[in-house]
């Protein structure tokens, strides 16, 4: 190993300090390193992988599951999941936040991104939030932790990311991520419930909906419901694969905004268009970036040295899974999730591998790592989200996430120890 060896990522840290976007940051370190290192391959090499890796077929699922949950919000799909978490836990205490918090389980299955969740949930609630009287910065602390629910319940865009990285069975993924996102979703419930007491925050309503109104809701939500357990189903008979999917929820979804709720317009077309391709572009354009960066890895051998090294000093699977939490939760606060993922993902999983710990368990592990990481300060995406929409201080937010993060952590070592969490589900389902 020489100077050129570590280079990119001294480069790469030094652009992410002065605040230089992500793939950007990455795009360059790569660059310089094959335009200048003596022992680099020819950078058109870098430039066709990054353009091979984008246009594979897994991938093409990413705008699709993107522009689904587009739709969803233009339909009044969203509106009514809203509806139906308010009627099941808006008489609890903290009322409004355990609306946030089941909103989020329940957009999981339509959205697949923690960024959009909070986006939207920040808008949505946040205002009606405070006017409750809840603390600003509480509130989107409660937004942006509670977004770490949407990416691990299908279609979670992150769990694409570790199944083409990891070559594991995207459907066994989405099947594995339903049970930790509940647990997920429970632990935030019940601190939620705890602050809320403690604070005094009041319930949204006064009493637990009655049957009618709540089965009135309930029936209303269904065309929403169907959506995840349609999409699992799907996969499991085999009708479709993960990328088809996202094209069958686009059409779904249009067809329930246009005839069913009759609230999606021809009008809406073009917004719809122009927010899909937007949002499309960034996760892309990051991807090429975590490409770009790969190929240097991957030409230093700096997967296999680290994976060498982990299986000849690391003999335990329980401290494997440890030093992999530490890791991922400190290089996550820096790194998108989706970037570090496809970094990453190449370099822990053949050590996992080799400790036979099952590859859809630690995919799960490394997915709410990442999203965990992305709600934590000092460079938390669905922090910056929810702060720069509510205009709320990095401070303010850090004071109010500190027991936040506690309950993460915690239910991030019950389903690292606990791996039937996550394998329970795909097992009844006959995929393992």
């Amino acid at each position: 190993m020489d100077f050129w060896t570590f280079f990119p990522i001294i480069l790469m840290f030094i652009f992410f300090f002065l605040k230089i976007p992500v793939a950007f940051s990455m795009l360059m370190a790569s660059a310089a390193y094959f335009l200048f290192s003596p022992n680099s391959m020819d950078i058109t090499m870098m430039l066709q992988k990054m353009v091979a890796a984008n246009s594979s077929f897994t991938y093409l699922a990413i705008p699709f599951f993107t522009c689904a949950g587009v739709v969803f919000n233009y339909s009044g799909i969203s509106r009514r999941l809203m509806d139906l978490a308010e009627c099941i836990v808006g008489h609890m205490a903290g009322g409004l936040a355990q609306v946030n918090i089941v909103l989020s389980a329940l957009m999981g299955g339509l959205s697949g991104s923690a960024n959009a969740d909070a986006a939207l949930e920040t808008k949505l609630l946040v205002p009606q939030m405070e006017r409750l009287g809840y603390g600003r910065a509480f509130s989107c602390v409660v937004t942006a932790a509670s977004s770490c629910i949407t990416p691990i319940i299908p279609p979670g865009i992150i769990l694409i990311l570790y199944a083409s990285a990891s070559d594991v069975s995207i459907g066994k993924m989405f099947t594995a991520g339903y049970i930790p996102g509940l647990i997920m979703m429970t632990g935030l419930m019940i601190l939620t419930r705890f602050v809320a007491h403690r604070r005094g925050y009041k319930p949204s309503r006064e009493r637990r909906a009655p049957v009618k109104e709540f089965g009135k809701t309930l029936w209303g939500s269904i065309p929403a419901l169907f959506v995840p357990f349609g999409l699992v189903m799907g996969l499991r008979l085999g009708q479709f694969t993960p990328t088809e999917a996202g094209a069958m929820c686009i059409v779904y979804a249009l067809i329930v905004g246009f005839f069913v709720y009759r609230e999606l317009k021809v009008s809406d077309i073009i917004p719809i268009i122009k927010e899909s391709v937007t949002s499309t572009a960034g996760v892309m354009f990051i991807l090429a970036g975590a490409q770009a960066f790969s190929s240097y890895l991957t030409w230093e051998r700096l997967p296999n040295i680290i994976s060498e090294f982990m299986i000849s000093s690391i003999n335990s699977p329980l401290l494997f899974l440890l030093i992999t939490n530490v890791l991922l939760l400190a290089v996550g606060c820096f790194f998108d999730g989706g970037a570090a993922m496809i970094l990453l993902a190449p370099l822990l999983v053949p050590a996992a591998k080799n400790l036979g710990i099952d590859l859809i368990h630690f995919g799960i592990v490394l997915c709410i790592n990442l999203t965990i990481a992305g709600f934590t300060p000092p460079f938390g995406s669905q922090m910056f989200v929810t702060t720069s929409i509510a205009g709320v201080k990095i401070e303010d937010y850090t004071r109010e996430a500190l027991t936040y993060i506690a309950c993460m952590f915690i239910v991030l070592m019950i389903v690292t120890y606990i791996p039937d969490t996550v394998l329970i589900l795909p097992r009844l389902l006959g995929m393992k």
